[in-house]
């Protein structure tokens, strides 16, 4: 039944009915998402949203019982990014999957640079370890915990459009609210610091299709 609603709607879908089923489809084809449901014969959902954290960050939805609470839960922790209760309205399952693609599907691989205790770009300095920034003039510039976390994103995804919903999962992971608008708010206030206008940002640019980008060169050290 959901294989035929999620086609009608232009999406391309493999159902299989276990575990193995799930192995083989995975060997033959690259998947964007992957819909589970925790009662399946043999190896059930939890143990198999297990395996595939383990091995791959494809995006994974549950489906469980209206009173499956503790599972919920359970799933969640294993690295799950959703789930709904059955009975579920199809609706409903195609605005979460949507909602979970948005966030993860378009989000930039590797992000670049990788590594190295600290960033530089146009003469500031982020210390990652301990987790400060410092101007050109190496004066020290004081960030909450939220702004240093969003600023590093920015710099490991430099010249790279980040919508908000990749952002809120970048710096919030599974935690983060859809349509927070929390990121507007920390990109006002890390521009109010970093940039010499901050009405008319050099570092900090808004994309008119919904996100920002980083445009300064960043190197590590």
């Amino acid at each position: 039944m959901v294989q035929r609603f999620l086609q009608k709607k232009d999406y391309r879908v493999t159902a299989v009915e276990d575990g193995r089923g799930m192995d083989r489809a995975r060997e033959a084809a690259r998947f964007d998402l992957c819909i589970l449901d925790i009662m399946l014969p043999g190896e059930d959902g939890l143990s198999l949203c297990r395996r595939l954290r383990a091995s791959s960050s494809v995006p994974v939805i549950m489906l469980t019982a209206a009173g499956e609470t503790t599972a919920r839960v359970v799933g969640l922790e294993m690295g799950a990014d959703d789930y709904i209760a059955k009975p579920f309205d199809p609706q409903e399952l195609l605005a979460r999957i949507r909602a979970v693609l948005r966030r993860t599907n378009a989000l930039p691989q590797t992000p670049s640079p990788a590594g190295g205790d600290r960033l530089v770009f146009a003469g500031w300095r982020i210390d990652k370890v301990s987790r400060e920034l410092f101007d050109p003039a190496d004066t020290r510039v004081i960030l909450t915990a939220a702004e240093f976390d969003l600023l590093v994103v920015f710099c490991q995804y430099s010249r790279r459009t980040l919508t908000r919903d990749q952002i809120l999962d970048l710096t919030q992971g599974r935690a983060a609210v859809p349509f927070d608008r929390s990121v507007d708010i920390l990109v006002s206030r890390i521009r109010r610091k970093i940039e010499q206008n901050p009405r008319d940002p050099e570092f900090i640019k808004t994309v008119r299709t919904g996100g920002y980008i980083f445009t300064p060169e960043v190197s590590i050290s």
